[in-house]
């Protein structure tokens, strides 16, 4: 079993990439396991492709991801993917046609939309998103998936 203390860990051990970062599940199932292999017990099973999740820890060929609502648990790499999406978070959102509020509305995004990110400036209040066929701006504040300070290309 891997360390207990992940949450101080800064970079993977296996991947070498920044931990925690985001990622989305890859199908429409995706089993949540008490720990890294198939031995251990599914505790819950995702049905949402591409939702959201953060990866906090890695053993071998499995991750330890946790989700917006804290859950954490393990599944293997290949049930992850590196497109960036979103969810919709709080109230309903504006998807506005520039990062301002005066801009015109694009559309009105309900609580657990998902979508994708396309781009989030390096500390930047506003990241570009697609829902669909729609295109437009969001708050970072108003959706999960992105680092507070993080940069999306």
């Amino acid at each position: 079993m891997p360390p207990a203390s992940e949450e101080e860990q800064r970079v993977g051990p296996v991947t070498n990439l920044p931990l925690p970062r985001f990622a989305a599940l890859r199908a429409d199932e995706v089993n949540l396991r008490a720990g890294p292999g198939t031995r251990y017990p599914i505790q819950w099973t995702y049905q949402r492709r591409d939702l959201p999740v953060q990866i906090v820890h890695e053993f071998e060929l499995w991750r330890r991801i946790r989700d917006m609502e804290g859950t954490e648990g393990w599944v293997h790499q290949s049930n992850l993917t590196g497109r960036r999406s979103f969810l919709v978070t709080g109230q309903e959102r504006v998807l506005w046609r520039r990062p301002e509020e005066t801009a015109p509305v694009v559309a009105r995004l309900k609580p657990g939309v998902l979508g994708r990110i396309r781009v989030c400036e390096a500390g930047g209040a506003w990241c570009e998103v697609q829902v669909g066929d729609y295109r437009g701006w969001l708050r970072r504040t108003e959706f999960y998936g992105a680092m507070p300070d993080e940069e999306v290309k």
